[in-house]
């Protein structure tokens, strides 16, 4: 109540207000800080789903020692581990949160198909961190491009023709996507085995040159010793 009350959150110049949110595990929780954010919707704009997964643990075996310092090695687990729980976490608050309240998707996008699958779960943008930290600032035009490329596969204009959109498990789906990691499959053995007869060839070819330099070097020598006349 006392931050919307201030002059930045109210009026005509408001400033876009954001919650980051922690992963949830249980359907009750979702419910329970829907139930709070829908009371405010009129200040919150959008929820970044999901934080962290706190409380996790690497250990470095060499040293036989956690990876990082602080707090024991205790830390929030993100990257590719985290995409499946914040898939969940952005379905689900889409599903609970009032329609004013946007839901951006954070957690494990290192690809345009990432970013794809955030957004039929309902999220109106992206979050790329790791995948930042690791390749830098060129991943985004990759994400981009390869969302792009989706989307004209699948005949999609706009994000708005698929946000928001997943649909029901069926057998004619699971069939449909089947048939095409199959598709794929095959596709991937014909260009590595198109790749392999290709070095082949070169390989053959180099041998070939190989053979006529040391048979032109080996005339050469012998004319220069008497032995035969070139």
């Amino acid at each position: 109540t006392t931050v919307s009350q201030h002059p930045l959150f109210s009026g005509d110049t408001k400033m876009l207000l954001g919650i980051k949110m922690p992963p949830y595990f249980d359907g009750p929780h979702y419910d329970r800080a829907a139930a709070v954010l829908n009371k405010f919707s009129s200040l919150v704009d959008y929820v970044a789903s999901i934080n962290t997964i706190g409380n996790c643990l690497s250990i470095d075996p060499v040293a036989e020692m956690p990876m990082i310092r602080s707090k024991g090695g205790f830390a929030g687990l993100s990257g590719r581990a985290v995409k499946y729980t914040a898939l969940a976490n952005v379905k689900k608050m889409r599903e609970v949160l009032v329609n004013d309240i946007d839901v951006v998707g954070v957690g494990g996008i290192f690809s345009g198909q990432d970013a794809f699958e955030m957004i039929l779960c309902g999220a109106a943008a992206v979050q790329v961190g790791t995948c930042h930290w690791t390749e830098g600032p060129k991943c985004f035009d990759r994400i981009c491009q390869e969302l792009k490329d989706i989307m004209q596969g699948k005949g999609y204009n706009t994000i708005d023709d698929f946000k928001n959109n997943l649909k029901e498990w069926s057998k004619e789906g699971a069939t449909l996507s089947r048939a095409a990691r199959m598709k794929k499959k095959q596709e991937d053995k014909a260009k590595t085995e198109a790749n392999t007869a290709k070095k082949s060839v070169v390989g053959a070819e180099n041998q070939i040159m190989t053979a006529i330099l040391v048979v032109i070097i080996a005339a050469l020598l012998a004319d220069k010793l008497g032995i035969i006349s070139v």
